[in-house]
């Protein structure tokens, strides 16, 4: 999986549930309500305050890790 600004968080989530920790650590707490499931990775990056380019080449980063 490719993560880009665009993706929804629960498609991450389906993808590899262990990307939830990426999302705890910009304050998003709250995975399970079927809103933020919705959101994509920009709009709750805009939510919390983060910088949603460098949430986005983190969790590409951690999945690649497992994939190599």
């Amino acid at each position: 999986m490719n993560v880009t600004k665009t993706t929804l968080i629960g498609d991450i989530l389906d993808h590899d549930v262990e990307c939830a920790r990426f999302f705890f650590e910009i304050g998003m707490h709250c995975l399970g309500c079927p809103h933020s499931r919705g959101e994509s990775v920009e709009e709750a990056c805009a939510v919390h305050g983060t910088d949603a380019d460098a949430l986005v080449e983190k969790i590409n980063a951690f999945l690649q890790s497992k994939n190599a």
